[in-house]
C-alpha cells in the first residue's frame, strides 16, 4: 500500500499522543508479528494532524494540574506494585507448600523469584493477567529454577520447531521432582542440592 502524500510515521512510545492522533483520524496502524507476539511499529497519519495534536499534548503536560495527576498516578502505581509483590510472594509460598523444616528455604526461594519476576516491564509470566496468580506463581518458580538449578542456559538446543519447548518440559519435570522432595521433608544436602546451590548463587 502506498502511504498518502503528506503523511508521516509517528513512532510508538507515547501512548497519550498516539491516542490523540488516532482520535483525530484518519490513521494507519503498523503492527509487527513475531511468533505469537504482536507489537506496534507506529502510526501513519497526516503530518499536520500529528503536529497539531503534539502541540496540544505538550501544552497540557506543562500545566500544574497534569503534573499533580502524574504524581498521584505514580504514587498509586507504587502502592499497587507493593501490594502485588506481597500477593505474588504469598502465592509462591502456597505453591511450594514446604514443611516447617524448610520454611527458610521456601522464604528465600519466594523472595528470589519475586524479585526477579515482579518488576514492571520485566516481561515475565508474573506480569501477565491472562492466567490466575496461582498459575503465574507456579510458572515463575519453574522458570527461575530452569535458569538457576539446571544447565539450560549452557545447552546447545537444535533449531528444530518444538525442540526448545520439549527441553523446557523435561527440565520442568526435574524441577517439580526436586520441589516434591522438599515437600516430603526428606534430608537435603545443601552442598549437592541444585536448589540450595541455586539460591546461594542468586543471593551472592
Amino acid at each position: 500500500m502506498d502511504v498518502p502524500e503528506g503523511w508521516v510515521l509517528l513512532p510508538p512510545g507515547d501512548a497519550g499522543l498516539t491516542r490523540r492522533v488516532k482520535a483525530a483520524g484518519p490513521t494507519w496502524t503498523v503492527m509487527h508479528k513475531k511468533g505469537k507476539r504482536i507489537t506496534s511499529a507506529g502510526v501513519w497519519a497526516p503530518e499536520a494532524t500529528i503536529l497539531r495534536e503534539q502541540t496540544k499534548v505538550e501544552a497540557e503536560r506543562e500545566t500544574p494540574e497534569y503534573k499533580r495527576k502524574q504524581v498521584q498516578a505514580a504514587a498509586r502505581r507504587d502502592r499497587d506494585q507493593d501490594a502485588y509483590e506481597i500477593e505474588f510472594n504469598d502465592s509462591i509460598l502456597d505453591f511450594l507448600k514446604f514443611p516447617e523444616k524448610y520454611s527458610d528455604i521456601a522464604s528465600q526461594l519466594a523472595e528470589a523469584v519475586t524479585k526477579h519476576a515482579i518488576p514492571v516491564g520485566s516481561g515475565t509470566v508474573a506480569r501477565t493477567k491472562m492466567i490466575p496468580i496461582e498459575k503465574r506463581a507456579e510458572a515463575a518458580v519453574i522458570a527461575w529454577m530452569r535458569h538457576q538449578t539446571t544447565g539450560y542456559d549452557d545447552m546447545k538446543i537444535a533449531r528444530v520447531k518444538g525442540k526448545r519447548r520439549e527441553v523446557r518440559g523435561e527440565l520442568a519435570g526435574i524441577s517439580r521432582k526436586l520441589l516434591e522432595g522438599y515437600r516430603r521433608g526428606g534430608d537435603v544436602d545443601p552442598e549437592t542440592c541444585p536448589l540450595a546451590k541455586g539460591l546461594k548463587k542468586a543471593t551472592t
